[in-house]
C-alpha cells in the first residue's frame, strides 16, 4: 500500500460549500451503500450500465478491496444533517501494466457542483504520480455531463465497441 491510503484534501465546490476528498476505507462500506441508495436509477445506470441497487458479497468485496496500487478509490464527503456523508466517488483500476480504467458516480442532489471534476483531478494526479501512462473510461453516449468532464481533462474518444458507449483515453506524461 502507498501513502495514498491516507489521502485527504479539502475542496470548495462551485456553490461555495466545502467537501473532503479522501481515500475510501473498508469501514466506509455502509456509507457507500447508503450513497448508492440515494442515487437515482438513471445515475446508477450511467455508472454501472445496468440498474444496480444491490450488490452481491463478491461485488461489495471487490468495491471495498482497495490496494491503492492497482485499485485506487476516492470518495467525496459533505455535511448533511450535521454528519459527513458520501456524496460521490471515483476510482481507477489497473487492467494492464501502465493502463487503468476510471469510473465515477455522484449522488443526484450533489450533481452539477463540480464534484466529478474534483475527483477526476485528484485521481489523474495520483495516476500520474503512480507512473501510469494511460487512463481510459467507458461512458454511455447519453451521459453528456460526464463526457464534458472527461473532455475538460483531455480525454479523447477512441474506438467504439458498442454504439451505446464511448471509449475515452487520456495519455499521461
Amino acid at each position: 500500500m502507498s501513502e495514498t491510503t491516507n489521502y485527504t484534501a479539502r475542496e470548495l465546490l462551485s456553490d461555495g460549500s466545502q467537501i473532503e476528498i479522501r481515500a475510501l476505507r473498508r469501514e466506509d462500506e455502509a456509507d457507500m451503500l447508503a450513497a448508492v441508495g440515494k442515487a437515482s436509477a438513471q445515475s446508477l445506470q450511467r455508472r454501472f450500465f445496468a440498474m444496480k441497487r444491490h450488490f452481491s458479497d463478491k461485488e461489495r468485496a471487490f468495491f471495498m478491496d482497495i490496494d491503492f496500487k492497482n485499485h485506487v478509490a476516492l470518495i467525496a464527503l459533505a455535511e448533511e444533517a450535521n454528519r459527513k456523508v458520501i456524496v460521490g466517488g471515483g476510482r481507477y483500476i489497473v487492467f494492464e501494466p501502465g493502463r487503468a480504467e476510471m469510473a465515477f458516480v455522484v449522488v443526484d442532489t450533489w450533481q452539477g457542483r463540480g464534484i466529478g471534476s474534483i475527483l477526476m483531478r485528484h485521481l489523474v494526479n495520483i495516476a500520474n504520480d503512480s507512473g501510469l501512462q494511460e487512463l481510459t473510461a467507458e461512458i454511455l453516449s447519453e451521459n453528456a455531463a460526464m463526457l464534458k468532464v472527461f473532455a475538460k481533462f483531455g480525454f479523447r474518444p477512441a474506438s467504439r465497441r458498442d454504439p451505446r458507449t464511448i471509449h475515452l483515453v487520456l495519455k499521461l506524461a
